[in-house]
């Protein structure tokens, strides 16, 4: 449908109207302007046979010829600076992070950001290229004396976690981040921020948009996609994008330390269909209730995993086990909760159901003594664990799991593993090896079955270990009468603390902080692992501003350790320049 321009100056001032012309190859051929961007827009969606599709991305000020073009994108955008970003430094980096959080961008859905990329480097006469998997690469020529000097990739990636409180409206695929600026740090009204990685791609686009003077090295910015669902954009990324062989990844998250190191990982998807069987007089005296358990803290399951916090979907397994022994004849209709493969689970429900009133408190009083066991368990970590109940309509009691099926679904939730299997023996504190109970998610269900599949992440520092947690996963599943898929899990990055890249690095940090960094393996995913596999002798290392609660609704940005952050960032390209 259309964009209705006359209502687009109600969306945002000042907003940005035009057109991006496209040939076959997905080259920019053609541009033109806001007038005639409107003019054209409301005439019929078929301009000179070529096909109009609404996008979110900038705009340009000189118009071109467009008849030899055969696709064309609408955007609008504004450029209006966030109220919470006005006043920050460097602030081309924030200015970018505005518009970027304008831009839906979960996983899979990056297209959007991408034409705003190509815009970007069109703009300002810098070449680009993408490969089929959609990863895309800007080159700026060195500058300022650094001309001659070895290539330097900056890379990051696009997308971002899409995880939200359960009372907040948001739709990931349309609305832009909603940004929020308290007590020294940047986050979002109740959803994911996307500093993670956000914030390093901004980062990349302020160096490329800095002055031709500036004293770089030629740069090759590598801006991957769906890195949150398997790091699938670095598998699958054409290394012949890439002639340089130093690469800063810029997608860490702790300020004032360098990262050389870092787990392989892979994910589990077990499959249960699940038989179900009507509810004897369910329409009469059979009573049902729905509880949920929310408001834990969540987070990323490699940084955050070795903290112990709560996993919802546990908790809301082991509450439901309570529930059903609580009484004869009390049925499981329905367990559900998570939602990304690499976030534990912050929420997650259940319904139970009870062939008369007395056996249905019975059970209500097992759930509420668990919850309030959960509480206990987890003392001053998780303050806002809560569990509310609801009711359950009369169609939804019709049917429950089988007992048998209920014994299935509660064998995986309960033994399938979570949190960390083994510390690191050589690396004092680094988690080794990890699996997060990620989601379950009902999939399909007929008045017979309920298909629900359920997500594990596991992570490794040593691929061996990885494989055997992932085997056991396995035969866990088969055990319990599951479909179980297995993709083949991304590789670790093995730390070179000797490499150049790493001393530099380590010199410009220390000259923005006036402390030596300390120089750090990490149990998150990083894709300097992968893309050091296809780009064999790369030098990697890897830092960024600090960031918490990735991966959920509390992430932020610390705000002062932006600025020494791009600062450093900067500092160490004019020493990679001078390696001419």
């Amino acid at each position: 449908t259309p964009l209705p321009l006359e209502h687009a100056a109600q969306l945002a001032s000042p907003l940005h109207l035009g057109l991006l012309g496209l040939d076959g190859s997905g080259r920019i051929q053609s541009r033109m302007s806001a007038a005639l961007a409107c003019r054209i827009w409301r005439s019929p969606c078929r301009v000179s046979g070529l096909s109009l599709r609404l996008a979110q991305t900038r705009s340009w000020p000189q118009p071109r010829d467009f008849r030899h073009c055969r696709t064309m994108t609408v955007f609008a955008v504004s450029k209006e600076l966030p109220e919470a970003l006005q006043g920050l430094q460097p602030a081309p980096l924030w200015r970018f992070f505005g518009e970027l959080s304008s831009i839906p961008r979960p996983s899979y859905k990056e297209q959007k950001v991408l034409d705003w990329l190509k815009l970007f480097a069109e703009e300002r006469g810098l070449a680009w290229s993408q490969d089929a998997a959609g990863n895309l690469v800007m080159r700026r020529p060195g500058g300022g004396g650094g001309e001659a000097a070895p290539t330097v990739i900056i890379q990051g990636h696009i997308d971002m976690v899409t995880e939200k409180n359960a009372d907040v409206q948001h739709d990931f695929e349309a609305d832009g981040i909603r940004l929020v600026r308290r007590d020294g740090w940047v986050t979002a009204d109740g959803t994911t921020l996307g500093a993670d990685n956000g914030i390093g791609v901004c980062a990349a686009l302020a160096v490329l948009d800095s002055p031709p003077s500036m004293p770089l090295p030629p740069l090759e910015a590598l801006f991957t996609v769906d890195e949150e669902v398997g790091m699938t954009g670095a598998l699958r990324l054409d290394p012949g994008l890439l002639t340089g062989r130093v690469m800063l990844n810029l997608d860490t998250e702790d300020w004032g330390d360098i990262f050389i190191g870092c787990a392989g990982g892979g994910d589990s998807a077990l499959t249960l269909d699940l038989p179900l069987e009507p509810l004897a007089g369910a329409a009469g005296g059979w009573g049902a209730r729905g509880f949920r358990l929310g408001g834990m803290l969540g987070g990323h399951s490699g940084l955050e995993i070795g903290e112990d916090r709560a996993n919802a979907l546990r908790l809301a397994a082991r509450a439901a086990a309570a529930g059903l022994a609580a009484a004869p004849g009390v049925r499981l209709l329905a367990l559900s909760g998570g939602d990304k493969r690499n976030a534990i689970p912050r929420e997650a429900g259940f319904q139970l159901a009870a062939p008369d009133a007395g056996a249905l408190e019975a059970a209500t009083a097992a759930v509420r003594a668990a919850a309030d066991a959960f509480r206990l368990e987890y003392g001053a970590l998780e303050m806002g664990l809560a569990l509310t109940e609801e009711e359950v309509g009369s169609e939804a009691r019709r049917a429950g799991l089988t007992p048998a099926a209920a014994d299935r679904l509660l064998l995986l939730l309960l033994t399938l593993p979570h949190g960390v299997i083994k510390h690191s023996h050589t690396v004092p504190g680094l988690v080794e090896t990890s699996s997060n109970l990620a989601s379950a998610t009902i999939k399909r269900r007929t008045p017979e079955s309920l298909t629900v599949e359920l997500v594990t992440c596991t992570r490794s520092s040593l691929d061996r270990a990885l494989e055997d947690v992932r085997q056991g996963i396995a035969r866990l599943g088969r055990a319990a009468g599951a479909t179980v898929h297995q993709d083949a899990a991304y590789p670790g990055w093995v730390p070179e603390p000797d490499a150049p890249v790493v001393h530099a690095a380590a010199a410009a940090i220390q000259g923005v902080t006036g402390k030596a960094p300390a120089v750090k393996a990490i149990h998150a995913g990083l894709e300097c692992g992968i893309i050091g596999q296809k780009l064999p002798g790369v030098q990697s290392v890897s830092y960024g501003p600090t960031i918490r609660g990735a991966h959920s609704p509390d992430e932020r940005v610390e705000v002062a350790t932006v600025a020494p952050f791009y600062e450093a960032t900067l500092a160490l390209l004019r020493r990679l320049a001078q390696a001419a």
